[in-house]
């Protein structure tokens, strides 16, 4: 037992930690799944209430294909029907576990400013009507009347048979009726102006001051660290006197065309009845947004900052439903 202990324990090698073994296998599949990104987010983004439900979607998508991945032993086909498969499987998994309230729907334009004469985009509309339909039914209209998947792929991304899907996207098209929407806003927690002033005059005491002391500072798919030292040992660190143009920025060398070294600035701004952190960049052309963080507050304390900076359809959507300058950072920064 001893011998195969210690045979073991050199295969792994010493000069490898797990973890950074890991996460250049992750990195590696990241690559690959790149192209399909887009689409997987504009299912993810059918099937829940918000970008920030899609965005949690496609990381979770991704995981787990990843980790299933590992336990296939023939090629895929069909990649994209194969994650969307994962997709499915996982969002259902929710739904029944009560961790989405599938029949309740999106949320409606931010109640903070005026109401405006031009419609939502299509894709916003359809997904608003669409978040009335029962998970199934949701699932089986978006993948025939979106992506154009015939009823015996809908069949296999579902694990349905063909008359189930045929019997879903009758009950569903039946029920695509227009739903008001309405909902309360709250004032902006009082710290998360406190934060944006301490970031921006580039103080470090100030800011790790509001931190709760196991706060979580997260970049979806990206990093995650934990624990005030932790934080600002790393990103706010980096992020305050760091140069947003170099290569420890975090920003991909391809996206940073324009970009000046001068660190971002923070505005607090509500969407949809909440509270954002914008990232405001400086560019040769001027200032746009990058970054866009939520955040959860406890204890009049910064509990967890969630940081949308790799994820560009979550930027796009929400700086154009705001109305502000924005630039990707694609991806992944590597």
């Amino acid at each position: 037992m001893t011998d195969q202990s210690e045979s073991n324990s050199s295969r792994l090698g010493p000069s490898e930690p797990l973890p950074g073994a890991v996460g250049q296998s992750w990195r590696s599949f990241l690559d690959v799944c790149e192209p399909l990104r887009p689409e997987l987010y504009r299912y993810c983004r059918y099937l829940t209430r918000s970008p920030w439900d899609a965005d949690d979607l496609v990381q979770d998508t991704l995981a787990r294909a990843f980790v299933t991945l590992a336990c296939v032993h023939q090629e895929l086909e069909n990649p994209r029907a194969w994650l969307f498969r994962v997709a499915s499987n996982v969002w259902l998994n929710r739904v029944r576990g009560g961790r989405e309230l599938a029949m309740e729907a999106p949320l409606g334009p931010d109640a903070t400013e005026a109401p405006q004469a031009e419609p939502r985009a299509t894709r916003e509309a359809a997904g608003t009507l669409i978040g009335r339909l029962a998970p199934q039914e949701r699932a089986a209209v978006v993948l025939k009347d979106v992506f154009d998947l015939s009823l015996e792929e809908i069949a296999q991304t579902l694990a349905t048979s063909v008359g189930a899907v045929k019997a879903a996207l009758h009950r569903g098209r039946g029920k695509l009726i227009a739903p008001d929407e309405s909902y309360s806003v709250a004032p902006a927690p009082a710290v998360l102006d406190a934060f944006c002033s301490a970031f921006n005059a580039r103080d470090l005491n100030g800011l790790t001051a509001l931190l709760l002391d196991a706060v979580v500072l997260e970049f979806p798919g990206l990093s995650i660290e934990y624990g005030v030292e932790a934080a600002r040992r790393g990103s706010l660190s980096g992020v305050l006197f760091g140069d947003p143009s170099g290569d420890r920025s975090g920003i991909g060398r391809a996206y940073r065309q324009g970009l000046q070294a001068r660190p971002p600035l923070l505005e607090l701004r509500m969407h949809r009845g909440e509270p954002l952190l914008l990232g405001w960049f400086a560019h040769d052309d001027g200032e746009a947004v990058r970054a866009i963080s939520r955040v959860s507050v406890a204890e009049e304390q910064v509990a967890h900052i969630r940081t949308y900076l790799q994820s560009p359809e979550v930027l796009t959507e929400i700086c154009a439903e705001l109305g502000v300058p924005f630039r990707s950072s694609g991806y992944r920064y590597w």
